[in-house]
């Protein structure tokens, strides 16, 4: 394969930190790589210094000649006033991109819902975005660099952008390189990865999951290498504990070696944990959403006397966001919520919090309900931005009990990546993800019982978003999730319901039955608009037909069917632990005693028999549920 692309010992230096130290990599014909980090360890400009945008300090970067690289960067550079036709086609005649094939592919597939005689300025942030993808996309790039390619694009349109990337080139052919937190899209697309930290680039053959393995295996062994070191320095420690005659009789330079590994603790990079907080009681009424048709008033309306749409529940809109939707919610649910951009989950969320109120229908909401909202765009965090961090946490409890032990709101944060100095930052000068975190703790410190998360991934980078998956796996309240993230999505909810045309209706078949759904919705909506979808329960009364209907399964029997895999799993933990106990005490059993060991050995044979049973019936539980 030929190289492309690549730079030679390049470093770089910002004002406050050194970004890289000596880093050497090549792009070959034919790679596809994710580049994954922590957010401020250089992605970004790392495919900046590639492209060609900035310079480095020392080393170089070369490319091949007549080499033409494209580079969607996180924030678009669209003129304002252009229309979106120049935007994407620019001065080139109809029949030129009109002819094309790919072209129009690339069109329908991202801004089929874009007025392409409309100015930019007036577009959405997603509409902009989907703008600036197809203008780049439309082009004839030997290598794609995409920053974020997926912010606020739906799941559907980033189903569609995974494939067209996938099938962009011909094998062997082209270079990607992409910088994203979508778990999904990078196991999607990518064949390799590149992980940014600490100044240096390492790379990581296969995909997101594949890197995931090798990082571990990575961990593991700087574990075993960390232990000896450990154990190393107790061996000298025990020497220097004997006081200074053994000082003073031991070699100088072994002194010297051991005060070195005592001070010498290289830090671990993933220190970060959150374990789990408090909820408050949880009564057996959680919310129920009964036929809920909801909407805004029409403008005109309420201009003529109408002042706010909560005041006139009984007025219907013209074309209502939802109709007849019956979502039934209870103690311990995990639900997810999927649906385009502009489908009405911000609606329905709105609904269930009692902040909207619906047109007609009902929603009950139980007394012991305490919400915890994390919205999209942080809008808590407003009233706080010239406030510091420690002034924020003064007024919330001094002290909260986590697994039976005592911390503070500022070491919880400091878990989530906080250092002590930030503290005394002001929230309106931190980053997107370091509101994001502050707000998802400020959130978790009301001890809520039922968790509304709105695009919780959004700014944060993939290990942040595992921490934030560890705590929400825990979570005991109810969960309602909202996010275009696959890998979330599927993660940490038990089932997802759709909102499509209006009518919201669960899908046993998670993500994939949805894009199938929303694939079919849109071929055969005409002019007039998406098809209306038949009620065939959005809530856990109807769920059931639905289950059933899918999987032959009711809800109940698929209740059953987990809580007796979630036992399996319990008493499979057990038995490993009972077989690790037989094995410690073999080796302590006298080698000359052959009854014994006999024994043992048999109580050894009988374990590993009980366990492998439990995970045969473990794996016919979840045959049943998946089949």
């Amino acid at each position: 394969m030929a190289i492309l692309l690549g730079c030679d010992s390049i470093s770089l230096d910002f004002p406050t930190k050194r970004v890289f130290t000596n880093v050497t990599l090549g792009v070959n014909e034919g790679d596809r790589i994710g580049i994954v980090g922590r957010n401020g360890d250089g992605k970004s400009t790392l495919i900046n210094l590639l492209a060609g945008i900035l310079e480095p300090d020392d080393g170089r970067v070369t490319h091949r000649r007549n080499l033409s690289v494209g580079l969607l960067g996180q924030r678009d550079s669209l003129d304002d006033s252009d229309t979106v036709r120049h935007a994407v086609v620019g001065s080139a005649p109809e029949y030129e991109w009109a002819s094309s094939p790919r072209v129009r592919e690339i069109l329908s597939g991202l801004i089929p819902d874009v007025p392409w005689e409309g100015a930019v300025g007036t577009l959405s942030g997603g509409q902009r975005r989907r703008v600036d993808l197809a203008r780049l996309l439309i082009g004839t790039y030997d290598v794609l660099m995409l920053d974020e390619p997926t912010n606020h694009l739906d799941m559907r349109t980033i189903n569609w952008l995974a494939h067209h990337l996938k099938t962009r080139w011909q094998a062997g052919a082209g270079a990607l390189l992409m910088v994203t937190h979508d778990r999904w899209f990078l196991d999607e697309v990518c064949t390799s990865m590149w992980e940014v930290h600490d100044g240096s680039v390492d790379p990581f053959e296969g995909g997101y999951s594949a890197y995931i393995l090798q990082r571990v295996e990575r961990d593991r062994r700087a574990q075993v290498e960390e232990e000896r070191r450990r154990n190393m320095a107790r061996k000298e420690l025990a020497w220097l504990s004997r006081g200074a005659q053994a000082r003073s009789t031991k070699p100088k330079f072994r002194v010297e070696a051991a005060r070195e590994l005592i001070a010498d603790v290289p830090p671990l990079r993933n220190e970060l944990e959150l374990k789990r907080l408090a909820v408050a009681r949880l009564g057996k009424q959680v919310i129920d959403v009964l036929d809920v048709t909801a909407g805004y008033p029409d403008p005109l309306k309420e201009r003529n006397g109408s002042e706010h749409r909560q005041e006139v529940p009984n007025e219907r809109a013209d074309k209502p966001v939802l109709e007849n939707v019956t979502w039934l919610i209870g103690a311990g649910d995990r639900f997810g919520l999927l649906g385009e951009n502009g489908a009405g989950k911000s609606t329905l969320i709105d609904i269930i919090q009692g902040k909207l109120k619906p047109l007609s229908g009902r929603v009950k909401i139980g007394q012991t309900v305490r919400f915890g909202v994390l919205s999209q765009q942080l809008d808590e965090l407003q009233p706080l931005l010239n406030d510091t961090i420690r002034e924020v946490l003064s007024r919330y409890k001094r002290s909260y009990i986590i697994d039976g032990k005592e911390t503070s709101p500022e070491k919880l944060l400091e878990r989530l990546g906080f250092t002590q100095e930030q503290l005394w930052s002001r929230i309106g000068d931190l980053s997107g993800g370091q509101r994001r975190r502050l707000q998802l703790m400020l959130t978790l410190l009301k001890e809520p019982n039922v968790l509304i998360l709105d695009e919780p991934g959004n700014d944060l980078d993939t290990d942040m978003l595992a921490i934030v998956e560890d705590l929400l796996d825990g979570w005991p309240g109810t969960l309602i999730l909202v996010t275009h993230d696959r890998y979330l999505m599927e993660r940490v909810t038990d089932q997802q319901f759709a909102l499509i045309d209006g009518h919201l209706r669960h899908v046993p078949g998670g993500v994939d039955e949805y894009l199938r759904l929303a694939s079919s919705a849109g071929l055969s909506g005409g002019q007039g608009g998406s098809p209306t979808f038949a009620r065939t329960g959005a809530g856990k009364s109807d769920a059931k037909s639905d289950d059933t209907e899918s999987t032959g399964l009711s809800n109940a029997e698929r209740q059953r069917l987990r809580k007796e895999a979630a036992s399996l799993e319990r008493r499979m933990d057990t038995q490993r632990k009972r077989i690790d106990e037989l094995e410690a005490q073999m080796a302590a059993v006298d080698p000359t005693d052959y009854l014994a060991l006999e024994t043992q050995q048999r109580k050894i044979d009988e374990a590993r028999t009980a366990i492998d049973d439990l995970e045969t019936a473990w794996l016919e539980v979840s045959e049943q549920l998946e089949s």
